[in-house]
């Protein structure tokens, strides 16, 4: 299975280096060794002679509050790479994640023209892509800066033994939970579904929420039903499904549908969800007003952070409870976004060494140490030195390595139509306009027909046209 070990070697490789002896973390210095291609700071040398200016535009996805130091980040790399290439100008083009995977970059892709350097999202999307002919292959630039064998895991941005994008940041997804709230209500983090179902009557008793949930953005209620459906199917079933072997509306899957639909049923989620973008479900639980929420790696910052968080000290991660099935034990985990090029830059020299001089200052143990240790991404380059790593981190990457293994998101092999019909059935589901039987049996429906060929990518029917 694609993925299966991702996270149990990145958690195996960064506590081998010390992550879990170190204290709470603060911010790098700023002087970690990692090389020649270490520094991520404008450099003072001037250029011999003028170069005759140029222009490229960097699409990202750092326009939230909560993201305000990894566009610190991006924006040192911005400088350090514009003093590298003389006459070089990066314009920045910050887009909403959701409306550049699925809208923007899709549309410009099928126009072919997308920006020079780009937010880019590994699995289907990428394969799409290519397939498209609108992605640079960074092979040969990872040989020349000595990166090819630096990063734990390509494997989501490489077709055909081409690497096609790299990542920013590994991920792995699970149940927060407010380790005061279960102590004060004499709970247990619960290992089993029926243990899981009790703590939530629990809390919800004492007039506690018991899972912190903002569903207007439906991407956010598939992350627990993607690990839900796995638990109880096995860690291969959406790749079986796509493939044919298997169906949505089996048995095994309908189990853990039926199972979230007793979740809904029984009052545990969020009050008014679907009426709610992402960042609510965080704030729910920040607040100290909800007992768990299932969210991925990336949320331990504004969960922990004590300018913000009424829990900062409070907040544990573990797997989700075990509901019985071979799927058991596993956690979604993997290296899914990161950043694609333009195909068109090879043609442009000066472009192109744009791009290389991004790449070397981008991906290097300086900036990815930075990342770590403040805004606690998991590192997608093996790292020497993770010193001074906050303890949440420490707790998520021991949960990660002792899981069984990962498995990718479903949404990185599904079609896009699969994906969405998805989205709509759940927040049907959740606002009591369907059934799982209905759901599934639909989403079958549109998965065969993605099968029979008929559902091709956006870039493939506008090329069509």
């Amino acid at each position: 299975m694609r993925g299966k070990r991702l996270v149990w070697t990145l958690a195996c490789g960064v506590l081998a280096s010390g992550m879990l002896l170190a204290g709470c973390g603060g911010k790098s210095s700023g002087g970690e060794s990692g090389g020649a291609q270490a520094s991520v700071q404008p450099s003072a040398q001037p250029s011999a002679e003028k170069a005759e200016p140029f222009t490229i535009t960097l699409r990202h996805t750092q326009i939230k509050d909560t993201q305000k130091k990894r566009l610190a980040m991006l924006q040192d790399v911005v400088k350090a790479t514009e003093n590298e290439v003389p006459g070089l100008k990066i314009e920045l083009d910050g887009v909403e994640d959701k409306v550049n995977r699925f809208e923007k970059l899709r549309a410009e892709m099928a126009a072919g023209n997308p920006p020079q350097i780009f937010d880019l999202f590994g699995g289907t999307d990428t394969r799409d892509y290519v397939k498209a002919g609108r992605l640079l292959d960074v092979t040969p630039i990872l040989e020349e800066l000595g990166l090819k064998d630096k990063f734990y895991s390509l494997a989501e941005f490489t077709v055909d033994g081409k690497v096609y994008g790299l990542p920013m940041a590994g991920y792995v997804e699970g149940l927060y939970y407010n380790k005061k709230i279960f102590a004060d209500n004499g709970v247990q983090p619960p290992k089993t579904w029926d243990e899981l179902l009790k703590a939530a009557e629990t809390f919800k008793s004492k007039g506690i929420t018991p899972f912190a949930l903002a569903s207007k953005d439906a991407w956010v209620i598939n992350m627990m039903m993607n690990t839900m459906w796995v638990y109880t199917a096995g860690p291969t079933s959406v790749e079986d499904i796509v493939a044919g072997k298997k169906k949505w509306n089996d048995p095994d899957m309908l189990d853990a549908f039926k199972k979230y639909e007793t979740l809904v049923k029984k009052g545990y989620f969020q009050e008014g969800n679907l009426a709610l973008a992402y960042a609510e479900q965080q704030n729910k639980f920040a607040a100290g007003e909800a007992a768990m929420v299932f969210d991925g790696s990336w949320a331990n910052t504004p969960l922990t952070d004590p300018e913000k968080s009424k829990v900062a000290n409070d907040v544990g991660f573990m797997l989700f409870p075990a509901l019985g099935g071979p799927g058991d034990g596993y956690i979604n985990g993997g290296w899914s976004n990161g950043y694609g090029f333009s195909v068109k830059v090879k043609d442009n020299p000066r472009e192109l060494a744009a791009v290389k001089a991004f790449i070397k200052n981008m991906y290097n143990e300086q900036m990815q140490k930075r990342q770590l240790l403040e805004e606690g991404m998991l590192p997608a380059l093996k790292l020497s030195d993770t010193s001074g790593v906050k303890p949440i981190i420490a707790e998520i990457l021991s949960v990660s390595s002792a899981a069984k293994g990962t498995f990718p998101a479903f949404d990185s092999i599904v079609p896009p139509k699969v994906r969405e019909a998805l989205e709509r059935g759940m927040q049907e589901l959740l606002g009591g306009r369907t059934t799982p039987e209905k759901l599934l049996e639909n989403l079958q429906k549109v998965q065969e027909e993605a099968n029979r060929g008929s559902c091709r990518s956006l870039v493939g029917s506008a090329d069509a046209a």
